[in-house]
């Protein structure tokens, strides 16, 4: 590309009314042009994350409509779906009576390409038969009580991480299954209320931990799963190992502030074969191993020889 061209390609998304940005893999504004500053009201040197643009805007009644009265929730669910597919179409509405549809390319690395053209004059009526039918497909994508991704949703996940791993002999990665310690004594002790605060606190906590490549949902009950694609075992469990830290200083019930709790993790790395069964399996068995041990632990399912603590060898 010459100096003119790219002159000419400076000047031209500069006046441009079509909103474009551009995110880094931690979801972190750092190049947006004029006609997306403007719609969510973004000043020319700040480089916000698209959380902080999302509640900032919805503080001051601006930029997206959001029509929840959970935004922290609106938001776990919106960032546990965000980036986890190489390119997706959404349609948003604006405050300022605008009706945008949004195209959002992923590279491998987590950039994100976020392109939007106005489509207001698109019939109303047309526009509300889409907007059900994204209703429904995240209604039958997340789940009810946390807003995370569901069991099937999930597991839809994992099989894409086994098939790719599978598919690309240089791609490998990690799988946890989650579990919060005697949690239904906290239901018996303090209520199935409580109990829900809980696990409503348990996924907040983990938003810091999922990156834009992984995949983080409930699969049941009080049980959690965290695909890890690209990661080793040894990096995965320092991830863990951060969660476990943050999760014994919360305090999730404003009424008994002394309450706490923990949770126990099992880790399994992809092996080369691997099903969907296979490798769910070994994270389960590990898991196991935590709770045998004491809770409030990471339990490692490695190859042997590795030298870790827990290996196929020892499955209970």
């Amino acid at each position: 590309m010459t100096g003119d061209h790219l002159k000419a390609l400076l000047g031209l998304q500069a006046a441009t009314p079509v909103l474009i940005a551009l995110y880094d893999p931690q979801d972190r504004l750092r190049y947006a042009n004029e006609a997306f500053r403007s719609a969510y009201h973004v000043g020319k040197d700040e480089a916000p994350t698209w959380a902080e643009i999302m509640r900032r805007n919805h503080a001051a009644g601006r930029g997206t409509v959001l029509e929840t009265d959970d935004l922290e929730g609106w938001i776990a669910a919106t960032l546990h779906r965000r980036g986890k597919v190489p390119f997706r179409t959404v349609e948003t509405d604006l405050h300022d009576g605008r009706w945008l549809l949004m195209t959002e390319t992923v590279d491998q690395k987590g950039w994100m390409l976020c392109i939007a053209s106005g489509i207001t004059d698109v019939r109303a009526g047309e526009r509300k038969l889409r907007q059900d039918r994204d209703f429904a497909l995240r209604a039958s994508q997340v789940d009810d009580l946390t807003s995370l991704p569901n069991r099937r949703y999930t597991m839809e996940r994992l099989k894409e991480f086994i098939q790719n791993c599978a598919e690309n002999p240089h791609m490998w990665g990690c799988v946890a299954i989650i579990d919060i310690d005697y949690f239904k004594a906290i239901n018996d002790r303090f209520g199935h209320y409580r109990g829900d605060e809980v696990l409503l606190d348990f996924a907040r906590q983990m938003q810091e931990f999922v990156r834009r490549s992984d995949c983080f949902g409930r699969i049941g009950g009080e049980e959690f799963m965290l695909i890890l694609p690209d990661t080793t075992v040894s990096e995965a469990n320092l991830i863990l190992d951060r969660l476990l830290d943050k999760i014994r200083s919360a305090r999730p019930l404003s009424n008994i502030p002394e309450f706490f709790y923990t949770c126990s993790v099992g880790l399994a790395e992809y092996r080369e074969g691997d099903s969907v069964g296979d490798i769910y399996s070994r994270a389960d068995a590990a898991l196991y191993i935590a709770k045998r041990e004491g809770r409030d632990r990471v339990s490692r399912f490695t190859l042997p020889g590795s030298g870790d603590e827990f290996s196929p060898d020892q499955t209970p």
